[in-house]
């Protein structure tokens, strides 16, 4: 959530960054600063009253130590008065207090200097490609022939039991992912990342801190008798761990890992792009966080992609690495990154990753704070990233390393897996 000082302090940049990520009711800043002055205005009308009824509730104790009765009694009609007055200010004060914070939680986070201008995901800029793009036979086939080949995961029981978009992974498949996981762990934990094994389930001021809640609610599984929303990201409970905290400088940063089932609607998907593993609404995913002092976030950011991109490379998978636009970016993000692995079967790039400086966005929803060198408690820095998402991991693993003979797998992942090949 911006905060109002952003707001009052430069309201024409924060319209500026509010278009340049495609939002499109800019005039909400002005219908904010205009909430807020009223606020100001009915906080200082209260304050006034409450002055006036604590200095009159003093002269009352002294007018009845000196006898003074009535005078007394008349003092007392006079905060009465007072108090009357000061219920319905109270309400319209709380009112005024509820509608702003109703406005500010529907702006976005405002991009960074560096996210580029447009709209789509066609106006992305590739920052680096990696890896080689292999030359496949003629007779090559997509993942979800492979999968049916190799009998790694049965689509149609998941949607017997389930409903589609609910893989059912099987003997090698559900062994593969294990392995993944497991890899992707051992790989962040070693870089220094403290692992955790969150809730699947949050409730909604956990989705409200991470900002999904109300910008992705049509998105998420809620179960309403409980009041609680399946996870999209193990990111939103993790992150959670410090909400409403205030950690010690020396504590910073804070760096976690977690692996997950995520669930996601994705209401309106069709066509070609969720064909197998390339788009499903539960999938495994392992992330990385971290909670920074914010003069370090940009730097964290880079040294996060650094991270994904080495996992990549050891995967032996051809990647690009693209930094996004503003129309194609999150709600909650200021600079996000994406990783894109080539999937040669399909001939496409399919995304794998995105890492994300939220900067102080989250915090602020979160109201996580750090205390500085000084002793001041300032909102933290929030970044995350995938690390790495399994399905598209997986259809590109098996589009890339087919052979006549079987998928050959990368050295990596050979000690998870018991074997250098599925067969």
């Amino acid at each position: 959530m911006l905060t109002l000082r952003q707001i009052r302090q430069n309201p024409e940049a924060v319209k500026a960054g509010l278009l340049k990520k495609y939002f499109g009711q800019p005039e909400l800043v002005d219908v904010i600063i205009g909430l807020d002055e009223q606020r100001k205005k009915l906080q200082l009308e209260s304050d006034n009253l409450q002055a006036k009824i604590n200095s009159a509730s003093k002269e009352i104790g002294l007018l009845m130590g000196k006898g003074q009765k009535k005078e007394a009694e008349q003092k007392k009609q006079e905060v009465a008065s007072y108090k009357a007055a000061l219920q319905p200010l109270a309400e319209q004060l709380a009112n005024r207090e509820q509608e702003l914070h109703q406005e500010l939680v529907r702006l976005p986070n405002l991009p960074a200097a560096e996210v580029p201008h447009g709209k789509t995901a066609a106006d992305n800029v590739v920052v680096r490609e990696g890896g080689n793009k292999p030359s496949l036979a003629a007779d090559a086939v997509p993942h979800w022939d492979l999968i049916k080949k190799y009998q790694l995961v049965d689509f149609e029981t998941g949607a017997k039991i389930t409903g589609s978009g609910f893989p059912l992974y099987k003997e090698k498949g559900a062994k593969l992912q294990r392995a993944l996981v497991q890899y992707f762990l051992d790989f962040n934990t070693t870089s220094g990342y403290t692992e955790y094994l969150p809730p699947l389930l949050v409730n909604e001021a956990s989705a409200y801190g991470t900002g999904q809640l109300p910008d992705k609610e049509g998105q998420m599984y809620h179960m309403p008798l409980d009041n609680l929303y399946l996870i999209p990201t193990s990111e939103v409970p993790v992150t959670n761990i410090y909400r409403d905290e205030i950690v010690p400088l020396a504590s910073l940063p804070i760096r976690m890992t977690a692996f997950s089932a995520c669930f996601r609607r994705e209401a309106g998907s069709f066509g070609a792009d969720v064909r197998g593993l390339n788009r499903v609404h539960q999938f495994d995913k392992v992330e990385i966080v971290q909670i920074v002092d914010p003069e370090k976030s940009y730097a964290v950011l880079e040294e996060m992609v650094a991270h994904v991109e080495q996992l990549l490379k050891s995967l032996e998978l051809p990647y690009r690495i693209l930094r996004l636009c503003g129309g194609d970016m999150s709600f909650a993000s200021a600079l996000t990154y994406d990783f894109e692995v080539y999937s040669a079967a399909q001939q496409k790039w399919l995304e794998v990753s995105s890492v994300s400086n939220f900067e102080s966005f989250q915090a602020n929803r979160l109201k996580l704070r750090f205390k500085d060198e000084k002793g001041k408690s300032q909102l933290a820095h929030t970044l995350n990233g995938s690390s790495l998402a399994l399905p598209r991991i997986m259809a590109s693993l098996l589009e890339n390393n087919q052979q006549a003979d079987g998928i050959k797998l990368p050295a990596c992942l050979h000690s998870y897996m018991g074997t250098d090949k599925i067969s």
